[in-house]
């Protein structure tokens, strides 16, 4: 994914260690919406050989976020303010998609469904679908 230096996009793409970590990396970007994609590894299992939710989540949420950048002023920043995930069913997948949809784009606060795939071979099943409250706040100085 290419965003200008020194974007938002760029920010969220590049400078989240935690997302960096597990090894999420976002697609692709238009206006109102962002695709990610993981490749899942070992160390995203839970006990039962399922991915874990909590990757489902952050997936989920981070790629909600770029979304929400997409459309908003370049002077501000975006945070979650509130999500539901919904998992719909065990995840087993060697790589996991999401796509997320800006619904609502405000000023202040901005509404975005994200469906997380999961890829084995020739199978794709939706596993995830989460709705996310962004907030957009003012870029803090310093």
């Amino acid at each position: 994914m290419t965003a200008p230096r020194g974007s938002e996009l760029d920010r969220i793409a590049r400078e989240a260690p935690f997302v960096a970590a597990l090894g999420l990396e976002l697609d692709r970007v238009d206006a109102g919406t962002c695709e990610s994609v993981l490749e899942v590894r070992p160390d995203h299992l839970q006990q039962d050989g399922y991915v874990h939710a909590g990757v489902l989540a952050t997936m989920a949420d981070h790629t909600a976020g770029a979304a929400a950048a997409s459309v908003m002023a370049e002077d501000r920043r975006v945070l979650t303010a509130e999500f539901k995930i919904m998992l719909l069913q065990p995840a087993r997948a060697q790589r996991l998609r999401c796509v997320a949809k800006v619904l609502r784009a405000g000023r202040r606060l901005s509404f975005v469904e994200s469906e997380v795939f999961g890829t084995t071979g020739e199978s794709v099943r939706l596993v995830a679908k989460a709705s996310v409250t962004i907030a957009i706040v003012e870029r803090a100085s310093g």
